[in-house]
């Protein structure tokens, strides 16, 4: 647990630290603006202009980050991507994926531009999982970010579709843009098949922690409206 405070502290600490740059939030540590806290090592922003990522990168190597040139750990994105690494010891370290005008899906190809995240992003409190901080930032709006995880669809991004569907303001808005970047039905199947099978729920509270039968169940009916309202 020590190393994994000391990670989330790492990551609470630059944000704070980055100044003069517009940027938003996506990924893991938007989820935990809407639902239960997970824990992740990278944190995603976005900026809508890449000449701020010249001002973000020198802020980075000034709080002890390093460029990563060659990763052997793919990204769910692609594109206009930088990623800074820390190293907080001999074997762990954090990273900030720095994605620059557009993202695109690795998964899907589907690409997202900035200013799309940006229209549809907000100030929010951010809390943390393991350090008992909350930070003010800037974070993707929930309907916005279920659309980027339902297009992308891996594992993990259908375990936070799951938990952050009960939150989304507007289901219509949210299939539409989905049907924009991808084949709508299709991933509502997968989502489905894996939603329902035997083992999501034990791999679900690895990630999140305990989840009761009613709110799993709540959940769960979330998920299955958005084909019923279709």
């Amino acid at each position: 647990m020590a190393l994994l405070q000391e990670r989330e502290k790492e990551i609470f600490e630059t944000l704070k630290k980055i100044k003069g740059v517009h940027f938003v939030v996506i990924g893991g540590y938007a989820v935990n603006a809407y639902t239960l806290p997970r824990f992740s090592v990278d944190c995603d922003i976005v900026l809508q202009e890449r000449t701020e990522g010249e001002k973000i990168s020198l802020q980075l190597e000034a709080q002890g980050y390093v460029k990563e040139k060659n990763s052997s750990q793919q990204p769910p994105y692609h594109g206009k991507f930088l990623r800074y690494v820390k190293k907080l010891g001999a074997s762990f370290q954090v990273s900030m994926d720095i994605l620059m005008e557009e993202i695109i899906d690795r998964q899907s190809g589907a690409l997202f531009p900035a200013a799309w995240v940006l229209q549809h992003s907000q100030v929010r409190e951010l809390p943390g999982k393991t350090i008992p901080e909350k930070l003010k930032i800037r974070i993707i709006d929930v309907d916005a970010l279920v659309v980027m995880k339902w297009v992308s669809c891996r594992n993990t991004d259908v375990r936070d579709v799951f938990m952050l569907l009960p939150k989304v303001k507007d289901n219509s808005w949210v299939r539409e843009e989905i049907a924009h970047f991808t084949d709508y039905s299709a991933r509502f199947t997968k989502i489905k098949e894996k939603i329902t099978s035997k083992e999501f729920k034990n791999n679900l509270q690895g990630v999140f922690g305990y989840v009761d039968e009613q709110t799993f169940e709540k959940h769960v009916k979330a998920v299955l409206r958005m084909k019923e309202e279709q």
